[in-house]
């Protein structure tokens, strides 16, 4: 990654990735950019660090059962989402939230779980 322009809040953000299929532009603080490099690495995720992304435009459409899943397949739960926040790194904190692998999107649910990168997908519309 580049800077392309320093901030003062403490929050990371990249914008849209031209590779995707659609809007993934996001927002992170610290523990979540930790949070993010460990998933991009294949490396489990640091302990005891809660973190939060916010996507404003929504999230390219991915799969609710596989985080390495490329394109939708009969069996990886592909999933669309709008804007939502994600919690990172809260794992006692997500068995209060569904963690079905066809979710309500319109409703919070826990992404992934079961892996070490299971988080917390909140809509905010």
């Amino acid at each position: 990654m580049r800077t392309l322009r320093q901030g003062t809040n403490g929050f990371t953000c990249m914008p849209d990735n031209p590779e995707t299929p659609g809007p993934d532009a996001m927002c992170m603080d610290k523990n979540a950019l930790d949070w993010a490099n460990a998933y991009m690495s294949h490396k489990p995720p640091p302990s005891g660090k809660v973190g939060f992304i916010y996507m404003l435009a929504g999230g390219t459409d991915a799969s609710n059962t596989d985080p390495y899943a490329t394109k939708p397949t009969a069996g990886n739960h592909w999933i669309k989402t709008g804007a939502h926040v994600m919690i990172v790194g809260a794992e006692l904190f997500y068995d209060n939230y569904p963690k079905s692998a066809d979710p309500d999107a319109s409703a919070p649910y826990v992404m992934w779980a079961g892996t070490p990168y299971q988080h917390l997908m909140a809509p905010i519309k």
